[in-house]
């Protein structure tokens, strides 16, 4: 008995992939995986230049140390130190000079606006308390008569650097001479030393 063999290379069924059998690389990157890589990236390359950044500046400091050790020694310390030390003996001495008054002034103008008839007996000054920067003259006296007083009393009226000028205790001595004291003020300007020194010069 013959049996009749049909054979046929030609599939029948389709062929059809199977799923299982699909490489893993085929599929997409997702979104999430690429933001990480670039974030990833982002922060190594910050690290890197804060680190750069960092050197440097540590050179510099260490390059600017070394400059100024350099520009010190140049200018040699102990010259420096003489320096400093003149300077503070300047300075106290015009603090010095700025306080220091000038009396031979007064006497001058004393001298240009007493009359013949009055004669000084005493004199004295101090610092008014109320005011520092005024000079209180006190001043004690005779004049031959009240007329010389009254006189005298007049001329200070008209001088500008003698501030508020005022006669008491007014008496008689055993020779018929009137006693006095006289009190007052100075202008600040007019006894300032260092300008009478500068108006010198």
């Amino acid at each position: 008995m013959e049996q009749n063999f049909q054979t046929s290379f030609i599939p029948k069924k389709p062929i059809v992939e199977d799923s299982t059998m699909v490489s893993s690389s085929s599929k997409p990157v997702g979104v999430f995986m690429i933001i990480a890589i670039f974030l990833f990236i982002t922060v190594l390359l910050g690290s890197v230049g804060v680190y750069l950044y960092k050197d440097t500046l540590a050179k510099n400091v260490v390059k600017m140390e070394s400059d100024l050790l350099l520009a010190r020694n140049r200018f040699e310390p102990e010259k420096i130190s003489q320096l400093q030390k003149i300077d503070k003996k300047l300075s106290s001495a015009n603090e010095i000079l700025q306080k220091h008054i000038a009396i031979s002034p007064i006497f001058e103008r004393l001298s240009a606006i007493t009359l013949k008839s009055i004669r000084y007996t005493k004199f004295s000054y101090e610092f008014d308390r109320s005011e520092k920067s005024r000079v209180v003259v006190s001043l004690s006296g005779q004049a031959t008569g009240y007329r010389a007083i009254a006189l005298q009393s007049d001329m200070f009226t008209k001088e500008k650097y003698f501030i508020d000028p005022v006669f008491s205790n007014l008496s008689l001595d055993d020779k018929g001479n009137v006693l006095f004291d006289l009190e007052f003020f100075v202008d600040p300007v007019f006894v300032d030393y260092k300008q009478m020194i500068e108006t010198q010069i």
